[in-house]
């Protein structure tokens, strides 16, 4: 009998000061804030996801007009003179009236090696400097004639 009652003032409670119209009419206009809240935070994922898209696709349509332009550079550069000119000359050995042309040999490996370590002298590094000597070389201007060279 006491639980019956019990049970009885817990429902009186809950009727009576939680499951009001006002209360209803709060829980309905935060679930509907919440339903269109969800909706434009999803809307706005969507719109992201195609935007992303459509830049992609303009990108890629920017670069396929670039490589047409280029293609149609390339067909007038091949139907001009000067490439006709320059094609007849590697190609051919043809030359204009009054010029010669003159055929080499392959360099042989003696002349390849000589290249090689003139190349491999060229590019001898200059010694390591601390960071100090750097620093005192470019303020009294030594740097600028090791460019110059």
């Amino acid at each position: 009998m006491k639980r019956n009652i019990n049970l009885n003032r817990l429902w009186y409670k809950l009727k009576h000061q939680y499951f009001t119209l006002n209360h209803a009419v709060i829980a309905v206009a935060a679930l509907m804030a919440i339903g269109w809240a969800w909706g434009s935070i999803s809307v706005m994922q969507r719109n992201y996801e195609l935007q992303r898209k459509l830049d992609t696709k303009e990108r890629q349509l920017q670069l396929v007009q670039l490589e047409v332009e280029l293609a149609k550079y390339q067909k007038r550069y091949h139907e001009s003179n000067e490439f006709k000119e320059l094609a007849a000359r590697q190609y051919l050995g043809l030359a204009n009236p009054g010029e010669s042309v003159m055929f080499l040999p392959p360099n042989s490996q003696k002349v390849l090696d000589e290249s090689k370590t003139e190349q491999q002298r060229q590019t001898v590094a200059a010694p390591e400097l601390s960071n100090i000597e750097q620093w005192v070389n470019f303020l009294l201007g030594r740097n600028t004639r090791v460019a110059e060279e």
